[in-house]
C-alpha cells in the first residue's frame, strides 16, 4: 500500500523478504515532494488532466470549447467528438470552469504486425573509423547503419546520445546527462558540417589532432571536446545562415532557448547551476535575461550545434532505423535540472535496493520527478523528453522502464538500504509513451530487468512494449522467450561472452554460457563459443534479436562495471578494430548470418 504521497509501506527484495519503509525515510520523502512532516495530502490539482482513448468520444458534463493542438477550435455540447486527433488539447468549459488538459492517446505503442528482425547494438563512442576524431560519431553511425542494412539488419541500436554539460571535463557516462531533450555535440562528424574546407589550415590541423586521438584505445572525451569545439567555433564564425536552421530554431522554440541559455551560463561559470550565483539559478530571473542580452549569438551557436546533430542523426536514420536509448534520469547540475528544478525532488536521488548482483544496492545520483508536480504540468516535461528521444529513431529502449510505475528514492545522507519506493501514475506516463510512439512510428522496448511487479509486466505487454530478455538472466532457453520481446545475450552493464568464457569477468554466468553454447570444453575456440551462443539466441521467437559488436568481436571487457568509477575506464573503451576492419571481419559477418530472420 502507498500513502497519499505515493510512498510505499515497503517492498519485497529479490529473495522475497519484506522490508518496511522506516518512518524517518517516509518523512524525508514526503518533505522532498513539498509536504510537511505530518500526513497532509498533496495540494489539489489546479489544472485537471484527462486522458481519452482515440476514437472513444466520451460524454462531458457541460458544453465546452476545444482548442486542438494544431490550432483548430471546436465546440462540444454533450460528448467529445469521436474523431479527435491524437495529441495534447485544451478543454475550456463554457461556464468558466478550470481548463482541462485533454490528452488523446492510442491503446498501444506502435508495433508493426509481423515484425521479425535483428539488430546490432553498439556503444557509438567506441565505434571509431579512420575518419573519427578520437571517438565514434554520427558519420560512423551512418556507415554502420548502411553496412548493417546490407547484412539484413532491421535496426542499429546505440547508447543514449543525450547532451553533457558543456565544460572542459566531459562526463563519460551516457546515463548521467545534462539534458535528455538534446544531444551531445561530441557525436558530430566535423567533415559533414556546412562550410567544412579540408584545405583550410586551421581545420586541417584540427582534423589531424582529432585523428591522432585514435592512437590509444582509451577514449579521452576532454581532448575530443577541446579539439572539436575549436573547429566548430571556427565553422560557426563563417556560417552564413540556412533556412533549415531557422526552421529548426522556430520548431524547438522556448525549449531550445532555455537549453542554449543554460549552456552559455555554464560556460561562463564553469560549473553546474547549483553552484552559480543565486541570481542565475532560476531560468525565469531578470538577472538571467540581462546576462543574455549581449550573448545571444553564443546561445545561437549552441542551437546551431543541436541543429547539426539533428541533421546528421536524420541522415544516419535514413540508412537504417536507429534503436535509441532513453536514460532513466539526468545530472541534477545539468540543463534539465535547471529548467525543471521545481518539478524534481530536492535532496533525494534515485537508486536501487540491494539485489543478488549488487548486494550493497545502488545510488544513481539522479533526481526524480515529483509525481503530483509532473501531473500538475500536464506531463509536459515527460512528453518533451520522450519526443526528443524518439526523434529520427525507429525504436526506443527505455532504461529502467519500471520507473514509470515506481522509483526507489534515497533521502539525502542515506545509503541504498535506507530508501523507499515512490509510486508514479504509470498508466498515464505509459499513455504519453504510446502517444509519442504512435506519432513517431517507433517501437518501444522496456528495460524490465530485475524485480518487476507482475501487474507492471502485464500492463507493459498489453500496451505493446517489448520486454527485454537477456540470456544471462533467463532460466529458460531462448526458444521459450516471449514473442513480444527484444532478446540479447548481454547489456552494457553485464559481462561479455569473451569475459565469461575466459574467466576474467562474470563467473556467475559461466553455467549459463555453457548451456547456451552447448560446450564446457575449455579447448573450444572463443570465436566458436561466440557463434554457438548467437545461434542459440537466434532460436528466440522475439520480434527483435540483438547482438553487441563487443561480443561479435570477442571483446573481454564490458563497457561499464556498475559501482566502479576510477577503478577502470568505464564508458571509455574503443572497440579493438576500426569500422573498416569490422566490415571485413568474416567472424562478424557469420554472427549476422546466424541472426538473419526468415
Amino acid at each position: 500500500m502507498a500513502d497519499a504521497w505515493g510512498i510505499d509501506d515497503g517492498y519485497h527484495d529479490v529473495h522475497g523478504q519484506w522490508h518496511d519503509t522506516s518512518d524517518p525515510t517516509r518523512r524525508a520523502l514526503r518533505v522532498a515532494q513539498g509536504g510537511l512532516a505530518d500526513l497532509a495530502d498533496p495540494p489539489p490539482q489546479a489544472r485537471p488532466v484527462w486522458f481519452v482513448r482515440h476514437g472513444s468520444g466520451p460524454p462531458i458534463q457541460r458544453p465546452a470549447e476545444l482548442d486542438l493542438e494544431d490550432g483548430t477550435v471546436l465546440h462540444a455540447r454533450d460528448a467529445l467528438p469521436p474523431d479527435l486527433p491524437l495529441g495534447y488539447h485544451d478543454l475550456h468549459p463554457d461556464d468558466g470552469g478550470p481548463t482541462t488538459r485533454l490528452i488523446v492517446v492510442p491503446d498501444r505503442c506502435h508495433l508493426p504486425e509481423g515484425l521479425r528482425t535483428w539488430a546490432w547494438t553498439v556503444q557509438l563512442y567506441s565505434a571509431r573509423s579512420r575518419h573519427s576524431w578520437g571517438m565514434g560519431d554520427l558519420g560512423d553511425l551512418r556507415r554502420l547503419a548502411t553496412w548493417s542494412r546490407e547484412l539484413g539488419a532491421g535496426f542499429i541500436g546505440v547508447n543514449p546520445m543525450h547532451a553533457a554539460l558543456p565544460l572542459e571535463r566531459q562526463e563519460p557516462s551516457p546515463y548521467f546527462p545534462s539534458s535528455r531533450r538534446y544531444r551531445n555535440p561530441l557525436y558530430l562528424r566535423l567533415e559533414d558540417v556546412p562550410g567544412w574546407d579540408p584545405a583550410d589550415p586551421e581545420l586541417a590541423a584540427a582534423a589531424e589532432a582529432g585523428r591522432t586521438l585514435n592512437d590509444t584505445r582509451i577514449i579521452d572525451r576532454d581532448r575530443v571536446h577541446a579539439v572539436k569545439l575549436r573547429a566548430l567555433e571556427r565553422l560557426w564564425a563563417d556560417f552564413g545562415g540556412d533556412s533549415r536552421f531557422d526552421a529548426y530554431v522556430a520548431e524547438q522554440g522556448h525549449s531550445l532557448q532555455q537549453y542554449a541559455t543554460f549552456n552559455v551560463l555554464a560556460e561562463h561559470h564553469g560549473i553546474g547551476w547549483r553552484s552559480w550565483p543565486s541570481e542565475h539559478r532560476r531560468p525565469d530571473s531578470l538577472a538571467v535575461e540581462r546576462f543574455m542580452t549581449d550573448r545571444a549569438r553564443r546561445a545561437r551557436f549552441h542551437g546551431w550545434l543541436q541543429w547539426l546533430l539533428d541533421e546528421q542523426l536524420a541522415r544516419a536514420g535514413g540508412e537504417l532505423a536507429v534503436l535509441g536509448d532513453l536514460a532513466v534520469g539526468v545530472d541534477p547540475d545539468g540543463a534539465d535540472g535547471w529548467v525543471w528544478q521545481d518539478v524534481f525532488a530536492p535532496g533525494v536521488r534515485v537508486g536501487a535496493p540491494p539485489d543478488e548482483f549488487n548486494p550493497d544496492g545502488q545510488d544513481w545520483g539522479l533526481p526524480p520527478f515529483v509525481p503530483w508536480k509532473l501531473r500538475a504540468l500536464g506531463y509536459a516535461p515527460w512528453a518533451l523528453t520522450v519526443r526528443a528521444a524518439l526523434r529520427h529513431c525507429g525504436a526506443l529502449r527505455i532504461d529502467h522502464v519500471m520507473g514509470l510505475f515506481r522509483l526507489y528514492w534515497l533521502p539525502e545522507g542515506a545509503g541504498p538500504t535506507e530508501g523507499g519506493y515512490v509510486r508514479y501514475p504509470g498508466t498515464e506516463l505509459l499513455d504519453i509513451v504510446a502517444l509519442e510512439s504512435a506519432r513517431a512510428g517507433a517501437v518501444i522496448v522496456g528495460e524490465d530487468l530485475g524485480t518487476v511487479e507482475d501487474e507492471v509486466r502485464e500492463e507493459l505487454a498489453r500496451r505493446g512494449v517489448l520486454s527485454y530478455r537477456v540470456a544471462w538472466f533467463e532460466e529458460r532457453p531462448p526458444a521459450q522467450y516471449p514473442k513480444q520481446s527484444l532478446a540479447s545475450v548481454t547489456t552494457h552493464d553485464l559481462p561479455t561472452i569473451a569475459g565469461v568464457w575466459s574467466g576474467t569477468d562474470g563467473p556467475a554466468m559461466r553455467d549459463r554460457l555453457v548451456a547456451l553454447a552447448g560446450t564446457d570444453d575449455p579447448a573450444t575456440p572463443l570465436r566458436e563459443v561466440v557463434r554457438r551462443t548467437h545461434a542459440r539466441l537466434a532460436e528466440a521467437p522475439s520480434v527483435i534479436v540483438s547482438a553487441t559488436l563487443d561480443d561479435a568481436l570477442a571483446v573481454e571487457e564490458r563497457p561499464n562495471v556498475p559501482g566502479t568509477t576510477t577503478e577502470r575506464p568505464n564508458w571509455s573503451l574503443a572497440l579493438p578494430q576500426p569500422i573498416e576492419a569490422i566490415e571485413a571481419d568474416l567472424d562478424v559477418a557469420a554472427i549476422a548470418a546466424l541472426l538473419e530472420r526468415d
